[in-house]
């Protein structure tokens, strides 16, 4: 009998201490502005960067995800939230939530991914020199880099047609980015704004009948949610699409020059290991994305009347065949 005691006390005392090794999870919050590719494919890479390195929800750390739908209000609403229940590490997936978290949590630990310019939220000047308890990836496109590409497929490129949404800084920032590019190599940036996701189709539907030459819509996240039903508006049409980001070829871009989000989500979740071991966000560097990857998708390219030389399709990082469409197979090098 005075065995069984023991066992039990011993039984308690071991749920009890499990208990509250649970109670002390390492709380993660990761919130992203709307249902866009460029940030679902950052989370996963996110999370990737956790699982390599032993990290799971509810066995020693405690994930919580929110997505904001679009709704700017909604994403401050739950930044509020974290920082109400001190949230250990708050994970903003674009730059409108990484606003809302430096404004509803000034002292929380902040990380980032998919932020084009942190330093228009005033985040630091450079990447040694930022606030404290904020870093992350920065995820800065090779804009006039895209531009030079498009020229190269396409000699007699004059006018490019783009869209760009006005109530995201990202997206502004980009599109002077586009026409200080576009004004070096000789091209006429013709754009036209979005007010929301549900505008999108509407929006190319004017670009297209402004005599533009190609469609090369910014990359900003209400776009990029709305990606795909560009690419069937090109296909329809047969006019010339290229991305700003690799996966949207899939989506049905002909071909599609920037960073892989999933390896920009996965770096900022190395970043995150590292302050959870115990590292200051303000000694680790905000890093920036340096391969640029270059996808083509044939079935598309052939749709829109675009013929790649030998020498570019050597270059791609991924092919989809003409044999499969947007959203299917990729062969890959």
């Amino acid at each position: 009998m005075k065995r069984l005691g023991l066992a039990l006390v011993a039984v308690f005392l071991a749920a009890t201490a499990c208990q509250k090794q649970a109670e002390h999870l390492y709380t993660i919050a990761v919130f992203q502005i709307i249902d866009a590719p460029t940030l679902n494919e950052a989370r996963r890479g996110f999370l990737q960067a956790l699982a390599d390195n032993g990290l799971h929800d509810s066995v020693n750390v405690r994930l919580t995800f929110r997505n904001a739908e679009g709704d700017v209000v909604e994403a401050q609403r739950m930044a509020r939230e974290f920082a109400a229940r001190q949230t250990d590490l708050i994970v903003a997936l674009s730059t409108q939530c990484l606003q809302a978290a430096l404004m509803a949590a000034p002292k929380s630990k902040i990380l980032f991914a998919s932020v084009a310019n942190p330093q228009l939220l005033g985040v630091g000047r450079t990447s040694g020199n930022h606030l404290p308890n904020v870093t992350g990836v920065a995820s800065t496109g090779p804009i006039k880099q895209i531009l030079a590409f498009i020229q190269e497929v396409l000699p007699r490129t004059k006018r490019v047609g783009t869209l760009w949404t006005p109530s995201e800084l990202n997206s502004e920032f980009y599109l002077q980015l586009a026409r200080d590019a576009a004004e070096e190599l000789g091209l006429e940036i013709v754009a036209v704004p979005v007010a929301n996701v549900n505008e999108v189709l509407f929006s190319a539907q004017m670009l297209l009948s402004k005599n533009i030459d190609v469609l090369f819509p910014i990359s900003d996240n209400t776009i990029n949610a709305s990606f795909e039903s560009i690419g069937r508006l090109a296909e329809d049409n047969g006019i010339p699409l290229f991305g700003g980001s690799p996966l949207f070829t899939r989506l049905g871009a002909c071909a599609a020059m920037g960073w892989d989000f999933y390896e920009m989500g996965y770096e900022a979740g190395k970043m995150a290991v590292r302050i959870m071991n115990g590292e200051n966000p303000s000694q680790i560097p905000i890093q920036t994305m340096s391969k640029v990857r270059l996808h083509l998708n044939l079935a598309a390219a052939k749709k829109q009347g675009v013929e790649f030389s030998p020498e570019i399709l050597g270059r791609a990082d991924d092919i989809i065949s003409l044999e499969r469409g947007a959203g299917e197979g990729v062969m890959g090098k």
